[in-house]
């Protein structure tokens, strides 16, 4: 007992001495934490972390609330001190030993790697692309009065491939935004086959929602009920090949009471009427209709041809009315005035046709006419090698033209830029010719796909041919594990495409053993925490795309690929550089923009000579001089922390002839981690948390867009923000946002072109 007492009386008296050694600590994890709190809030001010679409995540919003509550906390603390009573001293210690942990822990929370911003669906519902809609009213009235009235809550819309369901209910979709009859209108692409993890997945997101990945396909159904619930939906569920029940998915059942509809459209009647739907059929255009449709999409001044009327009738017949047909046709025709030309398509369109019985096989031949007509061998394999992702994949731009360049299917010969706008051009005469359709995303963003009839012509009527034999391509089909095919020898696989598969965390040691022959690796957006070393066996892998791996950690040594020109490690999470980098001479394309990676060794950079892409993190440690001895750069992003260092880079960037695109990030110690553009420019400049002073900054040439935020002295600045200073020469900019702290006036900014 007196050891007790003694322990006590000496706990007691450490705490009156450490009293003031534990405030000054408070104080100092606060002042971390204040600046913590500004560089949140500065982030979201400027928006760059919350772009359109975007808004702020409860977790972030939640965080500044605690900061707030225990900034409060801490001022009650330090008015206290001054009143305590000494013997009192020992108790207000152990509070503040208590706020400092409070605080530490707080601090650890705000780091949030995944950004501040969270996408959102907009508050109705998604407007999307449609085209001119020639006929069809009567069906799409019909199916109006349905969603209208009271009588119907499931709805069929059903009729053969590309005889027009789905553009009719695009059009369906857009006018249900514009009343306020239902909450919320969703659109969900199903395809086959039926992924009902996927499926729950795409309706919660439209909600605004997200669902755990790991919890059983019932507790999501559960959990995806509550979240419809009480709101009065329409749901449009396109291409639906096979029936399942809406209460194992989650979706409430539609009722008088709850005034929420469904609609289905499927080429199968049986499939609608399994759901218990009231089926509205969709028949082929009449000839009019049909000639109708084909002049507006390939231009109504063709009729002044002398003799082509007759000829384009009898085109539009081999059509047999189907929309999809008939626009794609007359997409590869448009701007044609040689009657000759016209002639000889009539004949090939009826060669193709003539000896097909098989009605699918009838509609095949008539779109094979379009891509017959592309007339080049590099857009043909282009449009090929879309077919080998699943139905309904969506592509971004970005995403699909990099595929093109790094499987060979454009020819690279010099500036990567040339074949990026190579890739440009192919992908516009695929969208023109029909054969790529332009839609946009469940978040709103442009994404290119492939009609599902389109996809099964260039399947089943065309072949892939020899050329894709060395194919294989999983991306986004819900892997949790290497396909067994994978397990074998592979020596002739050339392309192995496994994106988009967040289930998927390991790869087996031995996949890549026999792979001699492989060329293109993609495992991006996969839950991958390290690769094998085995890897070492690719010894002709062209590109390694990792972009997005969030999991990744480690990378073994890559010395031996040494015939590797793209490296892709955005948003990987590895701590250093991989062993070996130096010896990939023949790299051109590298992105490290890694925010967990701390630097790039001296002496790597000179060993590639051919980059012509670099990409790094801003707060990642490089050297300069390095940078500005790459001579072949193309595009350029990367960080610097003092002024000086930013000047040095951009004269020298100066002398890169080949330099059309950059990002140049000047964010001193403790700023944001990175700006991005907020008009999705390729010449951008960003300046942060700097005090300028009298230090001149100097801008690199043609830039398009700048950001100056939170920057210390600015009134003071030599180069003010005028026309004879800082933007004296930036002629061709398009943005500019300026962030000013401390209510700082700055003079004469008349050539700020708008506030972000």
């Amino acid at each position: 007992m007196m050891y007790k007492i003694v322990e006590k009386v000496e706990n007691f008296v450490d705490r009156h001495g450490n009293l003031e050694e534990d405030l000054n600590e408070l104080r100092s994890e606060c002042q971390v934490l204040k600046r913590r709190k500004i560089d949140v809030n500065s982030r979201i001010q400027v928006g760059v972390e919350c772009q359109s679409g975007q808004v702020v995540k409860e977790e972030v919003k939640g965080w500044l609330e605690d900061v707030q509550k225990i900034e409060q906390d801490i001022q009650d603390v330090e008015e206290r001190v001054g009143t305590v009573p000494y013997y009192k001293r020992a108790s207000l210690d152990k509070l503040v030993c208590e706020k400092i942990e409070v605080v530490k822990r707080i601090q650890e929370r705000g780091i949030f790697e995944g950004g501040l911003g969270i996408e959102r669906a907009p508050p109705c519902g998604i407007k999307i692309p449609t085209e001119y809609l020639e006929g069809e009213i009567s069906t799409k009235d019909e199916i109006w009065e349905h969603l209208m009235g009271n009588k119907v809550g499931m709805i069929g819309v059903c009729g053969i491939g590309g005889v027009g369901k789905t553009a009719i209910m695009k059009h369906v979709n857009n006018e249900l935004l514009v009343g306020d009859r239902f909450q919320k209108v969703i659109w969900v692409t199903v395809s086959y086959p039926l992924n009902v993890l996927e499926l729950q997945k795409k309706i919660a997101l439209a909600m605004g929602r997200t669902l755990k990945e790991d919890e059983e396909e019932m507790i999501r159904a559960a959990v995806l009920m509550d979240i419809m619930g009480g709101v009065r939906f329409v749901l449009i569920l396109d291409d639906v090949w096979e029936n399942f029940s809406l209460s194992d998915v989650g979706i409430p059942e539609p009722t008088l009471q709850n005034g929420c509809k469904v609609v289905i459209t499927s080429r199968s009647a049986d499939v609608c009427n399994s759901l218990g739907c009231k089926i509205v059929k969709v028949q082929p255009l009449s000839p009019g209709e049909s000639l109708n449709l084909f002049l507006n999409r390939v231009g109504h001044d063709v009729l002044q041809v002398a003799g082509l009327e007759d000829i384009l009738k009898l085109i539009v017949e081999e059509c047999a009315g189907l929309p999809l047909a008939i626009v794609v046709i007359a997409g590869c025709m448009r701007g044609e005035k040689d009657i000759i030309e016209w002639r000889n398509a009539l004949n090939e369109l009826c060669q193709c046709v003539k000896s097909v019985k098989v009605m699918e096989d009838k509609i095949f031949d008539r779109l094979r006419f379009s891509y017959d007509r592309l007339r080049s061998l590099e857009i043909q394999k282009c449009f090929l090698y879309c077919s080998l992702f699943r139905e309904d994949y969506e592509f971004s731009r970005k995403e699909l033209i990099e595929g093109w360049i790094d499987a060979g299917l454009i020819d690279k010969l010099g500036r990567r830029q040339e074949a990026y706008d190579r890739g440009h051009v192919f992908l516009n005469r695929l969208q023109k010719n029909c054969l790529l359709e332009k839609t946009v995303t469940q978040l709103g963003r442009e994404a290119f796909k492939m009609h599902d009839v389109v996809r099964d012509m260039a399947i089943k009527s065309i072949g892939l041919g020899p050329g894709f034999f060395g194919y294989m391509v999983k991306a986004d089909v819900n892997l949790t594990k290497i396909p067994v095919g994978l397990s074998l020898k592979c020596p002739s696989l050339s392309t192995l495409i496994l994106s988009n598969n967040r289930a998927l965390s390991e790869i087996p040691s031995s996949i890549f053993e026999d792979m001699i022959g492989l060329k293109v690796l993609d495992l991006s957006c996969t839950g991958i925490v390290t690769l094998p070393s085995s890897i070492s066996n690719l010894v002709n892998l062209f590109a390694l795309r990792l972009k997005s791996c969030l999991k990744l950690k480690y990378l073994p040594s890559l010395a031996k690929l040494r015939a590797l020109n793209k490296l892709d490690l955005h948003d990987a999470t590895i701590e250093v550089v991989p062993q070996g980098m130096e010896m990939l001479v023949s790299l051109e394309y590298l992105d490290l923009f890694c925010k967990t990676l701390k630097e790039i060794p001296t002496g790597i950079l000179p060993s590639f000579s051919n980059l012509q892409y670099l990409v790094v993190w801003s707060k990642i440690s490089i050297n300069l001089e390095e940078v500005a001895r790459l001579s072949k750069l193309e595009s350029l992003q990367c960080g610097m922390k003092g002024i000086q260092d930013f000047n040095y880079l951009v004269n020298k960037s100066k002398d890169f002839e080949s330099l059309t695109a950059y990002d140049l990030q000047l964010i001193k110690s403790g700023g944001p981690g990175c700006y991005l553009s907020r008009g999705k420019h390729q010449r951008m400049v960003a300046i942060a948390a700097c005090e300028i002073g009298e230090e001149r900054i100097v801008l690199p040439d043609k830039l398009e867009e700048i950001i100056i935020d939170c920057c210390k002295n600015m009134k003071n600045m030599r180069c003010g923000l005028n026309k004879t200073g800082l933007l004296e020469n930036a002629t061709e900019l398009r943005k500019c946002f300026i962030s000013i702290t401390n209510a700082e006036k700055i003079e004469d900014f008349s050539f700020c072109i708008s506030f972000g």
